[in-house]
């Protein structure tokens, strides 16, 4: 949940800065440690990595995925003084939710690692709430609810075409498909393809364009506050839209030159979303901002001397300079000490707001 609606709901609660250089610090301690045991590791954020130790068994002698995943995570400990908890299986998905199980929590007796061995893929699955499960948020949770749907057997159990008839062609499959343990996403090493993203599952889906604006506004404020945090800057901006029923689109444009500041970034997203919604319109239940293509930032960096610099893709020094002015009181006051005004002002989500008149 973003800062700024946690604080919305409630306004009381004291806020802590998040140290993000120190925080990418750590990130890139961990992504090196990992390294050490298998040459393909996948970075999902900052503090989530996917590895493939397919191939490696003859290297820790057979032993189990036990044991090796105890021994990644007593590295990782030794050499920046973090734990982390793991877990193991054939898939993605199912590592996902293997990983919750691994946590060590009061009373769960969860010792950091959780290993779904082949077979029980099923067995696994069938432990598992539908509300565990990545891409369900509370808009669809409530829906299943309201379908008397709760667990993963609930919906194995129901004919396929109720499901379609309740929640939609292709929600239905999409979520069949999860229940089932289906996951063909690979494993593949994009640290040179590496992205800073962020993204929001609404608790109602959004309609209005105005309400749309307003997230893309916040989102883009965190997505380019982290990228000048990692000391970066990026070229290429993407947008990414969940309609109601399921259907993920996007669209991305490939800037000139690198860029740090929000205005240039937001200029370009709320381009990129104006035309998604040009294309489809209909309720929205998940938007998200990413930036690619990045690469080291250079104070000194070199600004287009061809374009119009009338363009508002186009970053001016001003642009900077204000970028990082802000970043300055952050990081004295809080994330949220310096907001843009149409985030200050949004409503709760799925609340309106009704003019005068």
């Amino acid at each position: 949940m973003p800062t700024a609606r946690a604080l919305r709901l409630c306004p009381g609660a004291m806020v802590v800065p998040v140290p993000r250089q120190v925080c990418g610090v750590k990130s890139r301690e961990i992504h090196a440690v990992l390294t050490r045991f298998t040459p393909v590791v996948q970075g999902a954020s900052i503090d989530e990595w996917y590895l493939d130790l397919t191939g490696t068994e003859a290297l820790y002698r057979h032993e189990p995925l036990r044991e090796t995943a105890h021994r990644i995570r007593s590295a990782v400990h030794e050499a920046t003084g973090l734990t982390v908890s793991i877990g193991g299986a054939t898939t993605r998905l199912l590592a996902k939710l293997a990983v919750e199980r691994a946590k060590p929590k009061p009373g769960s007796g969860a010792d950091g690692v959780r290993v779904v061995p082949p077979g029980d893929e099923a067995a696994f699955m069938a432990t598992v709430a539908l509300g565990d499960l990545s891409g369900v948020g509370p808009r669809f949770r409530e829906r299943l609810a309201a379908a008397g749907l709760t667990r993963v057997p609930d919906v194995l159990a129901t004919p396929e075409d109720r499901l379609r008839r309740a929640l939609g062609d292709n929600a239905a499959e999409w979520l069949v498909r999860r229940c089932k343990g289906i996951d063909e996403s690979e494993v593949r090493e994009r640290e040179s393809a590496r992205s800073i993203s962020h993204e929001e599952t609404f608790g109602r889906d959004l309609t209005s364009d105005d309400d749309l604006g307003r997230e893309l506004v916040d989102l883009v404020r965190r997505v380019a506050h982290h990228l000048r945090g990692d000391g970066l800057m990026a070229r290429t901006v993407s947008v990414k839209l969940r309609d109601h029923d399921f259907r993920t689109r996007g669209a991305s444009r490939t800037l000139p030159s690198g860029v740090i500041a929000d205005r240039v970034i937001l200029a370009t997203a709320h381009t990129l979303l104006d035309k998604l919604r040009r294309a489809r319109r209909g309720p929205v239940r998940l938007l998200g901002v990413a930036l690619t293509g990045l690469e080291e930032a250079d104070a000194e960096a070199q600004l287009s001397l061809f374009d119009d610099p009338g363009e508002a893709t186009l970053e001016s020094e001003k642009d900077r300079r204000l970028a990082r002015a802000v970043d300055a009181v952050r990081k004295r006051y809080g994330t949220e000490a310096v907001v843009p005004g149409r985030v200050a002002e949004r409503p709760a989500p799925g609340v309106r707001r009704h003019r005068p008149g």
